[in-house]
């Protein structure tokens, strides 16, 4: 059989393994809760498990590993610096030295957003790139930048934090410090928020009545629906968040001129509600270069962008910073 390679998504709440050919045809998959609350040790172990019991039912060990963490890793060495979503944050955790032996293979480790995008660029609509913009948005905005189709990482494997460009000088505070950044207006939560404070005030009927009134049904998913069945106010919202985006990308476009901007993660989903609006915000804030033949498309990935990334990751043996 040609060779197979693992790919792990590592999340806060589950943690997906997958075993695929170089074409990206995933051979067998597994996923399961992380339990992050049991320590970093314990997660690994359990990951290693996960990818042997692939490998028994495949018949094949992987030739390497590549995966997505949520956070900074010093990608040399396989350690992870700082996740901050995760208990304990992962300070200084050797992910490479603690599963090679247990699995048999090589380990590479690269940002989560950073995979995502690798993903994209390999197996989705990337392929046909030559400059390309990712976003995931999800509980926050992170993403990836696509130069000449080599992922941009900068010296510390961190360049692509556009969830992070100032959008708002004196907006709402980010827990990046920051204060107006994108992910603090454009984020699942963000929009949930504001989807809240509009049922609450009775200015969402629609959404209030899809939610049964339960504050913790709203989601950019049932906001999005909400919209489309008629909820001014929502679908403004949905607008406004689109158009915060847009002025996102018109930054990058005007710095890059991409060929392409892909949008990854759960708010993806609500389509064209987003990619209308940001299409009509990139061509008013564009002034210097045409954006007409500027795609923007949502991922051909979907949630498996980040695990379809760290195949590509174990597949080219890596990626440094650069």
């Amino acid at each position: 059989m040609a060779h197979l390679f693992a790919g792990v998504d590592l999340g806060g709440t589950n943690v997906s393994v997958a075993f695929a050919d170089e074409t990206g045809r995933i051979i067998a998959e597994a996923k399961q809760p992380t339990l992050s609350h049991k320590g970093p040790p314990a997660v690994l172990e359990r990951i290693a498990g996960l990818i042997n019991a692939l490998a028994a039912k495949s018949g094949v060990r992987p030739a390497a590993l590549g995966m997505g963490v949520p956070g900074l890793a010093d990608l040399a060495n396989g350690v992870t610096k700082f996740l901050p979503n995760l208990p304990t944050q992962w300070r200084e955790v050797p992910v490479r030295a603690t599963l090679e032996p247990k699995i048999g293979c090589p380990v590479y480790l690269l940002n989560d957003a950073r995979a995502a995008a690798l993903g994209e660029l390999t197996f989705g609509r990337g392929r046909e790139a030559r400059t390309m913009i990712f976003f995931t948005l999800g509980t926050g905005i992170g993403g990836g930048v696509v130069i000449d189709r080599q992922l941009r990482l900068g010296p510390l494997g961190a360049a692509g934090e556009i969830g992070h460009q100032t959008i708002l000088p004196d907006g709402p505070l980010c827990g990046c410090g920051n204060r107006g950044c994108l992910e603090t207006l454009a984020s699942g939560p963000a929009l949930t928020a504001e989807g809240v404070r509009l049922l609450l005030s009775g200015n969402a009927p629609k959404l209030h009545e899809l939610c049964g009134g339960e504050v913790a049904q709203v989601s950019p998913v049932t906001m999005g629906a909400a919209a489309r069945a008629g909820d001014t106010h929502v679908a403004a919202a949905i607008r406004r968040a689109a158009e915060w985006l847009g002025t996102g990308a018109a930054n990058l476009v005007v710095a890059l001129h991409p060929d392409l901007i892909v949008l990854g993660g759960g708010v993806a989903e609500l389509g064209e509600l987003l990619t209308g609006p940001m299409r009509e915000t990139l061509a008013r804030r564009v002034g210097m270069i045409p954006t007409q033949d500027i795609r923007i498309e949502r991922s051909a990935l979907g949630d498996k962008a980040g695990l379809m990334g760290g195949i590509a990751l174990a597949r080219c043996g890596g990626l440094q910073p650069v």
